[in-house]
């Protein structure tokens, strides 16, 4: 019984006040049962196939410490616990890799989702095209290298005595956004053709996201005595130049807004694994018609197909904290009639069902 204060007679608990303290009791248990845990976050290092450089990272985790509520990670509201108590056991691994330019933990609410349902999540900067250097995007060292990065961040993974025991190595998927969505893909053994970013931007001239340079390059082609065509052809030539892109540890792709306007029908001939395709109905950025749509019947082993109405390129990126939505407000506004929060639930849940389904996860 309770210590009463002493200017109060002591009393018994009603059967109410009993039963809220027994479900309050057993609310941890209850947890597991469901197949919901705390998330644990640690930070790693992986090293970089392209630059030879190391980049950051992070794993979250299934926890047996509940998790109370958010962590501040610079812009981010995480919730995670940092190095949390890990639940032992071998897990699925989920990697996912960022948009353009974007950042290790730009899908830090859905990393928690998966690692609070019994999945090892790992995130990764990919060095070229993330927030603090973009410095080769539209280079073969971002096309080439940012599915190697993720190849690397698995091994690294695999290898590290912390973190191998925790991951069924047979169980691996990985999801991107973006960039990412087409990195995911390359991974899966999706090869592009570069050559067609000419194409589409004759197509979208006013397209400043993926085109707004395409005068800086042709011009760089012409100092070389060289055509656009032609530049982008030698570039083609080196798409092994980092080692495979694709890796067959994956076993299942969730693409999310995937820049995939540079494949063609034959781009998804070596694809043998599920990809789950989503999009946003009207995503400005990377217009459906030449990307998502275009893939959806090229890709033999498409597993689901889901648009979100109304939705524009960003709904794929966690509701803003109000320092992102102050810093990038583009990127944190969404068409009327669209709700976020409610999309990421959805978006959160699908993910779930198609890594446990694909991966051969139990509930």
């Amino acid at each position: 019984m309770p210590i009463q204060p002493s200017r109060a007679p002591a009393r018994p608990l009603s059967l109410l006040h009993a039963l809220a303290l027994t479900l309050l009791l057993l609310l941890p248990l209850t947890a597991f049962a469901s197949g919901v845990t705390g998330v644990g976050i640690s930070a790693i290092q992986i090293p970089d196939p392209v630059s030879g450089k190391p980049t950051g990272g992070y794993v979250f985790y299934p926890s047996s410490q509940p998790t109370p509520g958010t962590t501040a990670f610079g812009p981010y509201d995480v919730a995670a616990t940092p190095d949390a108590p890990a639940i032992p056991g071998a897990k699925p691994l989920v990697i996912l890799s960022h948009g353009n330019g974007g950042s290790n933990l730009g899908h830090h609410d859905l990393a928690a989702y998966l690692a609070s349902h019994g999945f090892v999540v790992a995130t990764l900067n990919q060095l070229g095209d993330y927030f603090r250097d973009t410095s080769k995007v539209g280079k073969i060292e971002v096309l080439a290298g940012r599915p190697v990065q993720v190849k690397s961040a698995i091994t690294t993974l695999l290898d590290d005595p912390k973190w191998k025991t925790l991951i069924d190595a047979n169980r691996i998927g990985v999801a991107g956004f973006s960039a990412g969505g087409y990195t995911s893909l390359m991974v899966a053994g999706a090869k592009p053709r570069f050559v067609r970013f000419v194409d589409f931007c004759q197509h979208y001239p006013q397209n400043q996201d993926v085109c707004g340079k395409a005068d800086k390059y042709k011009a760089e082609a012409a100092r070389q005595g060289k055509t656009m065509e032609q530049v982008l052809n030698e570039m083609q030539a080196q798409l092994g130049k980092y080692g495979d892109t694709a890796d067959p540890r994956v076993k299942a792709v969730f693409a999310m807004a995937p820049l995939s306007l540079i494949f063609d029908e034959h781009s998804f001939d070596n694809v043998h694994i599920p990809v789950f395709l989503y999009y946003g109905q009207n995503d400005t950025v990377l217009p459906p018609e030449a990307n998502a749509k275009h893939i959806k019947p090229l890709i033999k082993t498409l597993y689901a197909v889901k648009e979100v109405p109304h939705a524009d390129h960003w709904v794929f990126l966690p509701p803003c904290s109000p320092e992102l939505a102050k810093d990038i407000p583009a990127m944190c506004v969404d068409p009327a009639g669209v709700d976020r929060a409610k999309v990421h639930d959805q978006v959160n849940a699908d993910a779930l069902a198609f890594f446990r389904k694909t991966l051969d996860v139990k509930d």
